[in-house]
């Protein structure tokens, strides 16, 4: 059993009603509702706390998609994301053995295509879990140690061809085990295998000026590719 969960409060600072404003015509939340639709998940839930979230994913009517009250006491600005994930196991009595992927809305770029190539990665390797992450080739510097680099030598400069890069987590969505999230408190752990996405998806949605630039590149990418 493939479940997928993505959490939606209602309040929003930073964006208010953040999940259901317009995003490239259709409200954010809608691009991750469609493509795990078509994915290989079995089911979908939205976790909210929020009337009008709850009205407008249903207005989809998704066939996989349903709606999770989430308790208010788990949807605070400090609210964890693990705090609704276990909410959720426990209320929904969810098998220990099913795949859980968590799934957040600030990367509406995700494609079915993402969701499932990761499973099969996941499945292939044996590993406990999976991350999502795009190749970053920017270099580094501590914070509080400013003449020390943390991924290269300024002395011996790599060029960015012949630089590997790191991995940096982009947070689009995570997948584990309902045992391995029981035991351990988190959505990922154990071996960890990353699935590496396509560098113009390592934009979150946090801030306003990152609405512009995600619709920019949905529309680049995702949009005119499948018009195409």
């Amino acid at each position: 059993m493939k479940i997928a969960l993505i959490p939606a409060r209602g309040g929003s600072k930073s964006i208010p009603l953040k999940n259901i404003k317009m995003f490239c015509g259709k409200p954010l939340i809608y691009w991750n509702l469609k493509a795990l639709e078509d994915s290989c998940i079995d089911e979908i839930y939205v976790a909210t706390d929020s009337k009008e979230i709850k009205e407008v994913v249903n207005s989809f009517n998704f066939s996989k998609v349903f709606v999770y009250d989430r308790d208010p006491q788990n949807a605070q600005n400090t609210s964890s994301t693990e705090s609704v994930l276990l909410e959720f196991i426990a209320n929904k009595n969810i098998a220990k053995d099913a795949y859980l992927c968590l799934v957040q809305l600030t990367s509406p770029l995700t494609r079915t295509e993402d969701f499932n190539n990761a499973f099969k990665q996941l499945i292939a390797t044996g590993y406990d879990s999976l991350l999502t992450a795009v190749l970053s080739k920017r270099f580094f510097w501590h914070k509080n140690s400013p003449s020390t680099p943390i991924n290269y030598d300024y002395l011996s400069r790599p060029r960015r061809q012949d630089f590997d890069g790191y991995y940096m987590e982009n947070g689009a969505f995570y997948i584990n085990k309902v045992a391995n999230i029981l035991e351990h408190k988190n959505r990922i752990c154990g071996k960890i295998s990353i699935y590496e996405m396509p560098e113009y998806m390592g934009i979150e949605i946090d801030e306003a000026v990152d609405w512009i630039i995600a619709e920019k590149l949905m529309e680049t990418y995702n949009l005119q590719k499948s018009k195409e």
